[in-house]
């Protein structure tokens, strides 16, 4: 028999710069994060707010697929 997967998953954090049309970024591009999450705790997409190199500054990040 296979094992359980379990209720924790890997998901990945893109920061909301990539979005916006920012002139004074720092340098072009993407920045994410990887962490995981209890997708029995939390069903709905995770948001934080940690650091992005490339807007040098907090922003918030947001789970994507």
């Amino acid at each position: 028999m296979g094992k359980h997967k379990g209720a924790r998953i890997t998901i990945t954090l893109e920061c909301e710069c990539r979005h916006l049309n920012d002139t004074k970024k720092k340098k072009a591009g993407i920045f994410r994060y990887t962490t995981s999450k209890n997708r029995k705790n939390t069903p709905s997409r995770l948001g934080l707010r940690k650091f992005c190199p490339n807007c040098n500054r907090h922003r918030y990040f947001k789970e994507i697929k």
